[in-house]
Parts: structure tokens; C-alpha cells; sequence
């Protein structure tokens, strides 16, 4: 096992949403694992559950997973405070629409 992705309920802001969150070992970083299993979240949400948008809630220093987001088609839409073990830690709320067919 590398590491993990997938689509799970989160609280953003008040709000619950299904985000698409990833964690793989950093040994398989960089190979395009994460985008790979992101794309596959998204349509997955989209096309079999029908929902009609998802989330990365990611931290503000975590390029490598903002980049992910964005190349899953995902762009920032706010910031929020998570708190851990008593720190407020800033994250990027990453926001994706599923395109409606006219």
C-alpha cells in the first residue's frame, strides 16, 4: 500500500461537503499518483454519485497538494482555520463544480 485517497465528509465552515483528500508515503511523491486517484475521486463523484461539486480543504504551505487540486481542475475559493492539538493552521479551500449540459 502506498497511501490513501478518497472522497469523505468534511466540515468547511459550518458546511458539511465531500472533499477529496489524499495522502500517499512520501517515497511515491512526485509520480503523479495523487492526481491520478484525485481525477478518478472527481469523476467518481460526479458521474456515479451525481454530486454536483467537491472540496480539498488543503493547508496554505502544502504546494505539492494545491497543485494537485489545481490540476484536478479544482481553483481556491476561500481560507479557514483548522485547529490541531491548540494551533490554528490555515488551509485553501479548493472548490470543484460538476459543468452542467445545456
Amino acid at each position: 500500500m502506498i497511501g490513501q485517497c478518497g472522497i469523505t465528509k468534511q466540515d468547511c465552515d459550518g458546511k458539511d461537503v465531500l472533499e477529496i483528500g489524499y495522502l500517499l508515503q512520501k517515497a511515491y511523491w512526485h509520480n503523479g499518483y495523487a492526481t491520478e486517484a484525485a481525477v478518478a475521486c472527481k469523476e467518481y463523484a460526479f458521474n456515479t454519485l451525481n454530486i454536483d461539486e467537491v472540496y480539498s480543504i488543503i493547508r496554505d504551505n502544502n504546494i505539492a497538494s494545491q497543485n494537485v487540486a489545481k490540476r484536478n481542475g479544482m481553483t481556491p475559493k476561500g481560507m479557514l482555520a483548522k485547529h490541531y492539538r491548540g494551533v490554528d493552521m490555515p488551509h485553501i479551500i479548493f472548490l470543484l463544480r460538476k459543468r452542467k449540459n445545456n
